[in-house]
């Protein structure tokens, strides 16, 4: 087993492209490990010293987020955690604070979990994914990322340089909720994204929904069907397509028929909360909390 230290993007790029694996945190790989799920790859690049990845920077067209940034710094940025709120809300959820300061927004990514939290605010909101290999760089739209539980469309020798953003619209914003059994360590046995964009009489203008854990994928619509109705109406409708849509599977945390009935609350409550937050309220971060999802304190 080899490893090495990257102190450069171009170094990281160089030892993947002759086969290492990029690490950063190590909060999923390691664990994995521990779990028997997959053996720690033979040769490992360590890249949590690249500075440059580490940055949350505005641009013309929205915001691009280092791939090193971690779930913490989202949930305490004061940009990320207003105008692209759903996303704040599923990093605020992951893991334990020790799992939040040392795991990054790139790493869950690539993880490609379908239970991931971070995984359907960044789809609703039309992320786009910067891989960089040693031939150049690309943008992939995140839900083309994911291929498959565990599996991305990414080269082997690509790395997650940083997540693009579009800008939101006036008077849109998201959210993202949860069902969970208890407040730390947790993994979403359903989980639901919302971005919402109104007009100026209060009906919607724009409508997506992601949902979480029960696809072998995120899963994402666009609910164009519900342009020019009541937020109420847009909620339920949006719970019932989630419900139609959702095809979960049974394991020791729910049933499938759990989680269909449960996702569509999910979906529900985010529209609900993306909509109040796109009309100006401020609900807190995460927006489970706020609400009084989940166990009890």
């Amino acid at each position: 087993m080899s490893f090495t230290i990257a102190h450069t993007v171009d170094e990281a790029l160089a030892a993947m492209a002759a086969g290492a694996r990029a690490i950063a945190g190590g909060t999923d790989l390691v664990v994995g490990a521990r779990h028997g799920k997959a053996a720690l790859p033979g040769n490992l690049v360590a890249i949590d010293r690249l500075t440059e990845l580490k940055s949350v920077t505005t641009t013309k067209d929205g915001v691009s987020i280092g791939a090193l940034v971690t779930h913490h710094d989202i949930e305490m940025h004061p940009l990320l955690s207003t105008s692209y709120a759903g996303l704040a809300d599923g990093s605020a959820l992951v893991g334990s604070p020790s799992t939040r300061h040392i795991g990054t927004l790139g790493g869950n990514i690539m993880n490609a979990s379908p239970a991931m939290d971070t995984g359907a605010p960044l789809a609703v909101m039309r992320a786009e994914i910067e891989l960089r290999s040693v031939r150049g760089s690309r943008r992939v739209p995140i839900e083309e990322l994911w291929t498959a539980p565990g599996k991305t469309s990414a080269q082997p020798d690509e790395l997650c340089v940083a997540i693009h953003i579009p800008a939101p619209a006036t008077r849109s914003n998201s959210a993202y909720v949860r069902l969970e059994y208890r407040r730390a360590m947790e993994i979403a046995v359903v989980g639901a994204a919302a971005f919402v964009a109104l007009n100026d009489d209060g009906t919607i203008a724009a409508l997506r929904v992601g949902l979480t854990a029960v696809s072998p994928t995120i899963f994402t619509g666009d609910l164009v069907g519900q342009i020019g109705r009541s937020v109420s109406d847009a909620a339920e409708n949006a719970a019932k397509v989630s419900m139609e849509q959702a095809t979960p599977i049974s394991d020791v945390r729910a049933s499938d028929s759990y989680r269909r009935h449960t996702v569509g609350v999910m979906a529900r409550r985010a529209v609900e909360a993306a909509a109040r937050r796109a009309a100006g309220e401020t609900i807190a971060i995460p927006v489970n909390r706020a609400i009084g999802i989940g166990a009890a304190s």
